[in-house]
């Protein structure tokens, strides 16, 4: 059995994360997604998520790539968890290339870096929504509802 593992903080599901996930268990028969705890996010990262770790596992766990989400609380559990879980592939973004080309030389597991779907990210997906939020909403001080 071929095991696969990727890393991410999963918030705002889209299709870009979908598209990681199929192309990621297209590398093997078992998918581990290590998920980014809240914690980490916030403490190591300086990132607050839109939906708790708890949402974010319920969400992945739904998705038939997936077959086990565990939680991530450390940069440095990448070497541990890819030796506890007998990883072959580990899976990343192509904008992590490189950063985690140690991993196989300290493991027997291949780094692969896939590229991103271009045209969405969670963080476009924020900036469109305040753009959105910040055009509907009014002026109201000018407005005169006097009715003269």
């Amino acid at each position: 059995m071929k095991r696969v593992i990727t890393y991410g903080t999963f918030d705002m599901l889209h299709y870009g994360h979908i598209n990681l996930l199929r192309r990621a268990k297209q590398m093997g028969d078992y998918l581990i997604v290590v998920l980014s705890s809240d914690e980490f996010n916030w403490e190591s990262k300086q990132k607050k998520t839109y939906f708790s770790y708890e949402k974010r596992k319920q969400l992945l766990e739904a998705i038939r790539y997936v077959d086990l989400v565990i939680p991530e609380n450390s940069w440095d559990q990448k070497v541990s968890d890819v030796k506890e879980y007998h990883i072959d592939t580990m899976v990343m973004g192509d904008d992590w290339a490189g950063k985690f080309d140690f991993i196989e030389d300290e493991t027997k597991a291949e780094v692969v870096y896939l590229p991103r779907t271009p045209e969405i990210s969670t963080s476009q997906i924020k900036k469109d929504l305040n753009a959105k939020k910040l055009a509907t909403s009014v002026d109201t001080s000018t407005i005169d509802v006097s009715g003269k």
